[in-house]
């Protein structure tokens, strides 16, 4: 018993130790760093023109700005609004995802032109011999195109024309109730002489202010770039860490960018089967992720296509695997990647039957537990034959005194000749625990959960504290009627001391905490309260006499 509640007290420090290092992790972006970007072979990688945007300074200018005004059309769907110039994406609504609760809450924004939150896709051609880049202009005069009822999809046209002969004609294609933005360019030389060149396609972004706070869910969520290779697999970089980490220059062919950040990500998937590099920057601040290639020759009169997807929304599971190979795994949870994603397809599965996302979670702890009942039994079995022999050991203790190391001794002779397994109730716990922190990372980072409400009235948003304090409350309670389910004999006056306080230390510290996160510790927490006193009752032996 007394091994037992030492080692649930540490295991307590050691999951608080490891959310702490993991919220250390985020630092501030510094503000108008300027950074050279990462070095590039000169002969293959023709300069991308730069220009300022609107009422910034040269330091923030975006590297591939037109400097021919561009026209804007607007691309809508059923879930997503974006503002096209041609040469990329430079505004995006998320028309399923208001900002706030509150009725009339303007949509999510992604991209944004404004210069201090700067956040674009952009996507164009550049000659190897520094030749100017083609200017997009819309190839109707409609400014608008919606999709409309009844429609699978909705697109639009820009046309643009080089001087050296080169034409290039670009679609932007969206589908009903897709995130996932198609874009087909096709090249042909009309020139005389052969036209040699590549296309390039990035992420810019102004990175917003680093959130910290050990109770804020976004603290924990990758903020910066993350890219994916056959080769080498999921790879990300924080914003702090662009240039720090060193350049990242890597060839890659069947991968993609991206940017993340809580609950949503832009990301560029490029062809399949045409390789770009991969390469990351940072311009007075502006940070870029950047896939340059392939490069091409064409011949007069030779044609040429390339296709890639812009993903701009939030992090769906389901349909990020089914947009790119790996693309699901911007939903970080990082070492518990393995057990996370089993947990997180279970969680939505549970949805389907509820219709709400806290019943869901309840239902899911349940499911767990029932999973991992074998493993409690075991632990609660070896607790009631450590409990049996409690007299035993006390006598012990009075006989020896101070003298701890003859105590330990008799106590481990005792331990061998009647059997007991001192870590049986401990050995369970330490299974368990990675389950149930991969569920704590799949509730962080659930797109799902945002907003979700689980009563209303009290629990409107499973993501946002608990109004009422209830839940830490109930959790609490539920420690503390779990410890006086639990004697606590054997114990010295300062872990006692530190047992009883752990109550109300957890309560306190869960009032800062989402709902979503504190209703699955205290649907935890009250199974596990039932599971000791149901076992309690049935291992229950008389004690052995002293």
């Amino acid at each position: 018993m007394n091994q037992t509640r030492t080692f649930l007290l540490f295991a307590w420090l050691m999951v608080a130790a490891l959310l702490w290092m993991e919220w250390n992790k985020e630092r501030p972006v510094p503000a108008g760093a300027a950074v050279a970007p990462s070095a590039q072979p000169a002969a293959a990688m023709p300069a991308v023109p730069a220009a300022q945007v609107a009422g910034a300074s040269n330091a923030a200018a975006p590297v591939v700005a037109s400097a021919v005004p561009a026209t804007v059309l607007t691309l809508k769907n059923d879930v997503l609004a974006l503002r096209l110039d041609g040469r990329g994406v430079i505004g995006a609504q998320l028309l399923q995802y208001p900002q706030a609760r509150q009725p009339g809450s303007p949509a999510v924004v992604l991209f944004d032109p404004a210069p201090a939150r700067f956040f674009a896709a952009r996507s164009g051609w550049v000659a190897l011999d520094g030749g100017a880049e083609p200017a997009f202009r819309p190839e109707t005069g409609a400014r608008e195109a919606q999709l409309a009822d009844g429609a699978d999809a909705v697109s639009v046209r820009f046309v643009a024309t080089g001087g050296n002969g080169l034409q290039l004609r670009r679609s932007y294609s969206l589908a009903r109730g897709s995130y996932a933005l198609q874009v087909r360019d096709e090249l042909v030389n009309s020139g005389a002489a052969p036209w040699s060149g590549m296309v390039y396609r990035q992420l810019l972004r102004n990175p917003p202010a680093a959130k910290g706070g050990f109770t804020n869910p976004e603290a924990f969520s990758l903020s910066g770039a993350a890219w994916y290779s056959p080769e080498d697999k999921y790879e990300k970089r924080k914003y702090p860490d662009f240039v720090e980490d060193g350049p990242l220059d890597q060839q890659v062919t069947g991968g993609w960018v991206a940017l993340s950040q809580h609950y949503f990500l832009t990301a560029w998937v490029p062809q399949k089967d045409q390789g770009a590099l991969y390469s990351l920057g940072v311009e007075g601040g502006l940070h870029r992720i950047e896939a340059r290639g392939p490069q091409v020759s064409l011949a007069p009169g030779q044609r040429f296509t390339s296709d890639a997807t812009l993903w701009v929304g939030p992090k769906l599971a389901e349909q990020l695997d089914a947009t790119a190979p790996g693309l699901g795994l911007a939903l970080d949870y990082g070492m518990f990647t393995v057990l996370s994603k089993p947990i997180h397809w279970l969680l939505t599965q549970l949805h389907k039957l509820t219709a709400n996302w806290g019943w869901a979670i309840v239902l899911l702890v349940v499911l767990i537990k029932l999973a991992l009942y074998p493993l409690s039994a075991a632990q609660y079995k070896s607790m009631a034959k450590m409990r049996k022999f409690q007299p035993r050991i006390e006598q012990l203790k009075e006989r020896y005194g101070d003298d701890k190391q003859k105590f330990q001794m008799a106590m481990m002779e005792l331990y061998k000749k009647e059997k007991i397994n001192p870590a049986g109730g401990c050995l369970p716990i330490l299974v368990q625990m990675p389950v149930f922190l991969a569920l704590y990372y799949v509730l962080l980072e659930a797109v799902e959960l945002r907003q979700a409400p689980w009563i209303m009235g009290w629990v409107g948003d499973l993501t946002a504290q608990d109004p009422f304090f209830i839940l830490p409350i109930l959790n609490g309670a539920i420690m503390w009627a779990t410890q006086k389910m639990t004697p606590m004999v054997g114990m010295d006056p300062m872990q006692k001391k530190m047992m009883q306080t752990m109550p109300l230390i957890m309560a306190v510290m869960f009032a800062f905490f989402p709902a979503g996160l504190v209703l699955y510790w205290v649907t935890n927490g009250a199974l596990g309260m039932l599971q000791q006193w149901w076992n309690t009752k049935r291992y229950a032996e008389e004690p052995a006499k002293a």
